[in-house]
């Protein structure tokens, strides 16, 4: 199940996947296993390799050598650590990110802070936490920009030249390793550049994103150190994005270069959306559904159900009129008596959807005249509108009412 924010569906529980995998940050939640993975494709078509030794815990390698010690003298006082919950999906997660200006800007991977209903974000070279908002993201990308409310004198990171690194170069990745709410450093050195990863939500997953022109490094980058820097001596060069599973024998990690991450962050903050760069927060129905292009709504519950056995609890339908997470949300029992649309899991109490009066079982026809056959669907329709629009959408209920009713789009989590 996943909850519509109005852009369109995304993940609600991140899931462990096998060997080749790789952990972009660490969740700490109530459901299952909670770390969003990579499935790779090396550019050369090798594999991770396998191993079952775990990793050396942070702090017990050898000695720093005075050229890794430098860099991190230059890179780490610029460095934060991003906290975010997850309500709707009962989690919590932990993430890095590097300062762009005096004024709390700070740049991170997009999957730090997708799905966040909050964001914290603490600087440990002064102990000072803040509130955080998104100013922007690119999801097919993996870069995030956001705001730390009320900052001032925050020391910025310094940038090295991404498009001159070669295999060889001594590098360190800064983080906020197994969301340790420490910084520790990873040295290492890149190993290949120009590499390309394709991601997934989970292993197997069907719904995945490719990034290319990324640079590999055997330095250590674990869960939580998403978002942080990768550092050679002439400064921030990549920001981590990907470290391989715990039980390899040999570390690899991959990082985004600096120039495409800061690329993406100039368009954010020049305000410019596209089809990939979303600009602030996203509309937001409040609803679960779930995913693809399927229009058929009984077959859209099987999916449901083969992803997580039903709880259906009390209400007028069978089901709860609404929930505030996703946990024990299963398919629908009742379902309206249409052919085509998007399914309605469960509506979000307070939302837009819930004041309503769309319940589970309900089937979506329609948003704003325009007919909605799939979650895929309505994904793209809402994607036109923004928080604070009104929009009016047309559903059928299980005992067969159609309903339409303008509702007045909220904000919602990032995607």
């Amino acid at each position: 199940m996943t909850p519509d924010c109005g852009y369109g569906p995304f993940p609600t529980r991140r899931r462990r996947g096998g060997a080749l995998t790789c952990f972009l940050t660490t969740a700490l939640g109530t459901g299952l296993g909670t770390v969003l993975l990579l499935v790779l494709t090396a550019g050369s078509g090798s594999s991770l390799p396998r191993g079952n030794a775990a990793p050396a815990p942070a702090g017990s390698g050898p000695p720093l050598a005075s050229s890794e010690r430098d860099i991190i003298a230059r890179v780490k006082p610029g460095v934060v650590i991003i906290d975010t919950m997850l309500q709707y999906d009962s989690e919590a997660a932990a993430g890095t990110g590097v300062v762009l200006n005096s004024h709390g800007l700070v740049l991170t991977n997009n999957h730090v802070i997708q799905n966040s209903t909050s964001i914290t974000a603490t600087v440990p070279s002064t102990g000072k936490t803040y509130t955080a908002h998104v100013v922007g993201y690119d999801k097919s990308g993996d870069v995030a920009l956001i705001q730390l409310q009320n900052a001032s004198g925050l020391t910025t990171v310094p940038f090295g030249n991404s498009s001159s690194v070669k295999p060889g170069q001594v590098v360190v990745a800064l983080g906020n390793a197994n969301g340790a709410n420490v910084v520790s450093e990873a040295p290492g050195q890149v190993t290949e550049v120009g590499q390309t990863i394709t991601a997934s939500d989970d292993a197997g997953s069907a719904s995945t994103e490719t990034l290319h022109g990324m640079i590999q490094t055997n330095a250590d980058i674990v869960a939580g150190d998403s978002g942080g820097p990768l550092s050679n001596s002439g400064g921030v060069i990549g920001m981590d994005t990907a470290g391989s599973d715990p039980s390899s024998q040999q570390a690899t990690g991959f990082a985004i270069p600096i120039s495409t991450a800061l690329a993406i962050a100039r368009q954010i903050t020049a305000d410019r959306a596209s089809a990939t760069v979303a600009i602030g927060y996203p509309s937001f129905m409040g609803i679960f559904i779930g995913s693809g292009s399927d229009s058929n709504p009984q077959n859209q519950a099987k999916q449901q159900q083969q992803q997580q056995q039903p709880q259906p609890q009390p209400g007028a339908s069978g089901e709860a009129p609404c929930a505030s997470n996703n946990a024990d949300l299963g398919a629908p029992t009742a379902i309206a008596p249409v052919s085509s649309g998007v399914l309605v899991v469960g509506s979000i109490c307070g939302s837009p959807a819930a004041q309503a009066g769309m319940t589970s079982g309900a089937v979506i026809t329609a948003v704003d005249r325009h007919a909605v056959g799939s979650p895929d669907d309505l994904g793209r329709v809402l994607a036109r509108f923004r928080p604070g629009n009104a929009v009016s959408v047309t559903w059928v209920s299980p005992t067969g009412r159609r309903t339409t009713s303008t509702l007045r789009l909220s904000a919602g989590p990032p995607q």
